[in-house]
């Protein structure tokens, strides 16, 4: 683990990339921007730092020997619930898709500016709320029908008050719907807000999120009442939603 003295040292970063001569230098240059570091050279060493520490986000390069970033992705989204960033080579397109349909964040394209990638974490931490220069701005928790949404804490609870887990994904789809209660929102809009600049290139993620979010708070995903399909225009939430401050 590497850390720097900075204000920013309360945001951390998980590095797993098994190329030592580009994860060194990022390190270096991560640890000037502020953040503290865990560096990984494999999936199974990105694990092991994860049973005895925490991570705000994980930047994480799909190829690798043994396990694959593709693996390690779906496994830090599904069980750390952390926002994830995937190090994509050139002709890794198939991957790329694959990593945003299970949740993947963002990715970056090597070869990259350390800038660009330091700009991508920033937007990607305030989407997942973890931005903690903002959080006193984030913590109205959303209430619709009886449905809580705390964007403190990430946790979705239900009119009886039972926790419905919620991943990453699925967080920033919600919480997209409902800063816009009732407006139509088409794909690329959707996109924009949920996964980065450049996710408008693989729209059909958007519908596959919008089906997973459906199977959570909906009575009958195939008749939804929450998260409407709008012919031609994309999906609208139709409930009005109101703001409280979280206890």
């Amino acid at each position: 683990m590497v850390a720097a003295s900075d204000p920013d040292t309360s945001i951390t970063v998980l590095l797993v990339d098994d190329e030592r001569t580009l994860r060194e230098p990022l390190v270096d240059y991560l640890v000037g921007q502020g953040f503290v570091v865990l560096e990984a050279e494999s999936a199974a060493a990105a694990r092991s730092i994860l049973r005895d520490k925490t991570a705000d986000i994980a930047l994480v390069d799909i190829m690798m020997p043994g396990e694959d970033g593709l693996s390690l992705t779906r496994h830090l989204i599904e069980a750390q619930n952390l926002p994830t960033i995937l190090l994509t080579a050139m002709g890794e397109a198939t991957d790329r898709i694959v990593g945003l349909e299970i949740g993947a964040d963002d990715y970056v394209t090597k070869p990259f500016e350390p800038r660009e990638l330091v700009a991508r974490i920033r937007s990607v931490l305030r989407r997942a709320g973890r931005n903690h220069a903002d959080q006193d701005d984030d913590d109205a928790a959303y209430r619709f029908e009886g449905w809580q949404l705390d964007p403190l804490k990430q946790r979705l609870t239900d009119p009886e008050g039972s926790v419905i887990p919620i991943s990453t994904a699925e967080f920033r789809m919600l919480r997209a719907f409902l800063d816009h209660p009732r407006a139509v929102l088409d794909r690329d809009r959707l996109l924009d807000m949920v996964q980065g600049r450049e996710a408008h290139l693989f729209d059909r993620a958007v519908d596959n999120q919008v089906s997973r979010l459906r199977r959570k708070i909906e009575e009958d995903s195939k008749q939804p009442h929450f998260i409407q399909t709008v012919r031609g225009g994309g999906y609208r939430f139709a409930a009005d939603v109101t703001r409280v401050r979280s206890t």
